[in-house]
């Protein structure tokens, strides 16, 4: 069997046994052309997810454009309390969902309840 031949990252297509002379029994190992990583393929690779993922964050992050925030990530958001959240949370002000014993909030829905009716504008929430 012929030996495994590297030239400018190209792999002979031959495969190549190698006896391991470690300080544990031989182990044999069969490498073949096809399975060795270059750093050409590796660059290839690199460029094709990079890629990818642009392509993902421009079409809104694959599953969705919904951005879902954990009840602290409000708190702060908000700067409000654990009590005040809870408040808006039981009075329908703010919808939330609970998966798991975790409750999410839909940032749209944030943001909707912060450009509704606003007080002290001398307009009645009919009016607008």
């Amino acid at each position: 069997m012929n030996d495994l031949v590297v030239e400018d990252n190209t792999f002979a297509r031959n495969c190549h046994m190698k006896k391991d002379k470690g300080p544990y029994p031989p182990l044999e190992i069969r490498i073949c052309g096809e399975q060795l990583i270059t750093k050409a393929y590796l660059d290839e690779f690199k460029e094709e997810l990079l890629a990818s993922i642009a392509q993902l964050l421009k079409s809104g992050g694959g599953i969705g454009s919904t951005k879902w925030l954990k009840s602290d990530e409000v708190k702060k958001l908000l700067n409000v309390s654990s009590g005040t959240l809870q408040a808006m949370r039981s009075s329908g002000t703010l919808p939330y969902t609970k998966v798991g014993g975790i409750i999410y909030y839909n940032m749209d829905d944030i943001r909707q309840m912060l450009d509704g009716p606003k007080r002290g504008t001398g307009q009645k929430e009919g009016d607008r």
